[in-house]
């Protein structure tokens, strides 16, 4: 394969966290796509002023895709719990404040449900991904997954990250922390949009 060929096959990830650059690379590499994150061309974080998952989504996108240009992957994910009407939502990976860890999101999430009983605590995991080919493409790409479940009372599981220690699978019976990278890679929110975005891609 030429230098020509493999950067057409190659996206920029509009994201530094570690652990969702893992888990699309294990999905897209079969697929063909090598999959590089922007902090390889040291690109500082888009700021997310959206007010939507979609929104943010194409913000990140477009934003490593004019700082890089060419082909950008910009995916927004979070947690929407029923009881706490859709937060933390769009907020999800900064719950407990602008920096805070994934441990610190987890503690502010159960004490904002304390004492709601089990039956009232359904959540689910939601994802858009946005393939952008180039800064001002006018139709990217975009597909949405998402992944239903519940929050546990206490974390259990070392997998994953974000909140996956507290987001009980019922089909699985057992939290996403619990389960392999494998096993999630088939059953996520991330893993849902980007089987629909793989097969949007084939066609374009």
């Amino acid at each position: 394969m030429t230098q020509d060929q493999q950067a057409a096959r190659t996206l920029v990830l509009a994201s530094g966290n570690a652990g969702k650059l893992n888990e699309l690379t294990q999905m897209l590499t079969p697929a063909g796509w090598r999959v590089r994150p922007q902090s390889d061309w040291a690109i500082e974080e888009a700021v997310e002023d959206g007010q939507t998952f979609l929104e943010n989504a194409l913000i990140k996108a477009r934003h490593a895709s004019e700082c890089c240009k060419q082909a950008a992957l910009g995916d927004d994910s979070g947690l929407v719990v029923d009881a706490l009407e859709g937060r933390p939502g769009i907020y999800s990976s900064r719950f407990a404040g602008e920096h805070a860890n994934d441990a610190e999101n987890n503690a502010v999430l159960l004490s904002a449900l304390d004492g709601v009983p089990e039956n009232l605590r359904t959540a689910h995991f939601y994802c858009v991904i946005v393939l952008l080919r180039h800064p001002r493409d006018p139709a990217p790409i975009v597909s949405t997954g998402r992944w239903d479940g519940r929050i546990v009372v206490e974390p259990r599981g070392s997998h994953g990250f974000g909140y996956d220690p507290l987001f009980w699978v019922p089909s699985e019976n057992c939290t996403s922390a619990q389960l392999s990278a494998e096993r999630k890679n088939h059953l996520s929110h991330r893993a849902l949009a980007l089987q629909g975005l793989i097969q949007q891609m084939r066609t374009c």
